[in-house]
């Protein structure tokens, strides 16, 4: 029993430390803050580690870690204190000098632009273009149709085109503009 454990607990922290920040980004593509987006994280994390020595299919797991965190993220946003609270700061300096100014740009005015997307939307299109997840299983991360998870992604794309306007071929990765022709 004790072996088991310990094994347990070995497996858990390589996991971890292999994917904690893949987790991280895509909750800060849904979030827009590195803060929230580490207790987004945490609370995926917790969730998991509650729930290890039931995990059967190793091959479930980042799916598994995913839906906690598109949950976890849209029970935050339905919160009445994370409504209230409105950041203030601007988003940091793309750092790095060998990174190319006008793509640091991009990205900034993007990261922008994603955080005044509604959040259901914002999680659709983060689970369907940043993760790469098609519409079924899209739909069963988020517990809805597969109807829904279209509508939101077109409303998604349109209100993204809306906000970046005449910057949307400039600002906009590849996949935000799909459709537009």
């Amino acid at each position: 029993m004790r072996s088991d454990e310990d094994q347990d607990r070995r497996q858990f922290s390589e996991y971890f430390a292999a994917r904690q920040d893949v987790v991280r980004r895509t909750a800060y593509l849904m979030c827009g803050d590195w803060h929230w987006a580490d207790d987004l994280t945490q609370s995926a994390f917790i969730r998991l580690a509650a729930g290890w020595h039931r995990i059967r299919d190793p091959q479930a797991v980042d799916a598994f870690v995913r839906t906690c965190l598109v949950r976890a993220y849209l029970s935050e946003t339905r919160r009445m204190w994370r409504r209230r609270e409105r950041p203030v700061a601007e988003p940091p300096d793309v750092a790095g000098a060998d990174d190319d100014a006008e793509a640091a740009t991009r990205r900034v005015v993007f990261a922008r632009a994603l955080r005044q997307v509604p959040p259901r939307q914002r999680v659709t299109l983060v689970c369907r273009f940043y993760q790469g997840m098609d519409v079924a299983e899209t739909a069963a991360v988020l517990g809805c149709s597969e109807g829904t998870v279209k509508s939101q992604t077109a409303r998604g794309l349109a209100t993204l085109r809306e906000i970046l306007g005449d910057a949307v071929t400039v600002a906009a990765p590849a996949w935000a503009t799909e459709g537009s022709a």
